[in-house]
């Protein structure tokens, strides 16, 4: 079992961030502001929580930079089971009512919100009982947000002062968050399955049709699991005239053997360190 300690002597904190997926798992840990193991794995499919937690299990068990002691655990979790909701219509009492437009909520789902303050909205959301109950187990105590929480809080503060609208794709394995900014309020976010090039490019262009953005004019800001030679890159190229890969502003430093060729990649996990 991981104990969590507390590095007073050495004026360090150790931190491990753990982003929770059905069709992946992705982990780093820090001393301070600097990685020194970062870790993805894909599981080819989507598995249901049960086998998640056992992916987790395994990888606790068998990845030596997971054994360590650590002052701090953030977890992220990655689903569709979310909405956002403006601050001022928020009432905490009433959290089943958000999702049950959107999703089918059973009786025994716990149900989650995170607040971003100084953007006045709130993320309603269902994570994974059973992997919080893991993670309590072994760290006692931890803190878990939605990805969404994580993506627009960094992309808010980013675009904060910004005048035109950028679209966001942050790009899983199958499915990718999208996020619209204009004039520095967020428009839109929302989370979309695809299985090849052209629903992702679907949804991309109805949904900033429906927003009225004209794909001359708008920004088309990559994040996630993409490059340049990627499908998705490519027939968004297409249509699309302004696009560009995604920065974390975090001051992020890299252990002597951590690489990051693609530091977009884990973007949202490079954003999580709270």
């Amino acid at each position: 079992m991981v104990q969590t300690t507390n590095n007073t002597i050495n004026n360090t904190s150790k931190t491990l961030s753990i982003q929770v997926g059905l069709n992946g798992l992705s982990f780093c840990t820090w001393i301070d502001q600097q990685i020194t193991a970062i870790n993805h794995e894909s599981f080819g499919i989507q598995l249901t929580p049960e086998q998640i937690l056992d992916k987790i299990k395994y990888v606790f068990d068998h990845n030596t930079n997971l054994k360590e002691s650590f002052d701090k655990v953030n977890v992220i979790y990655q689903n569709d089971l979310y909405t956002i909701v403006p601050k001022p219509l928020f009432n905490a009492e009433s959290l089943n009512e958000y999702l049950k437009y959107n999703i089918k909520v059973l009786k025994n789902d716990f149900i989650a919100f995170d607040e971003l303050e100084q953007h006045n909205i709130v993320t309603v959301y269902i994570p994974y009982t059973n992997i919080n109950n893991f993670f309590f187990d072994n760290f006692g105590t931890f803190t878990y947000k939605h990805t969404s929480t994580v993506l627009v809080d960094s992309l808010l503060t980013q675009k904060k002062n910004s005048k035109s609208s950028s679209v966001f794709a942050n790009i899983n394995d199958t499915s990718f968050d999208l996020a619209i900014i204009t004039n520095g309020n967020l428009v839109l976010c929302n989370t979309y399955a695809y299985h090849s090039k052209e629903d992702f490019l679907y949804y991309l262009l109805f949904t900033t049709e429906q927003l009225q953005l004209n794909p001359e004019e708008f920004e088309l800001i990559f994040t996630g699991n993409l490059s340049k030679e990627s499908a998705l890159y490519k027939i968004a190229y297409t249509y699309v005239r302004n696009i560009s890969f995604g920065e974390n502003m975090n001051n992020i430093k890299l252990g002597t053997d951590v690489a990051l060729l693609n530091p977009h990649k884990h973007f949202v996990l490079l954003s999580s360190h709270f």
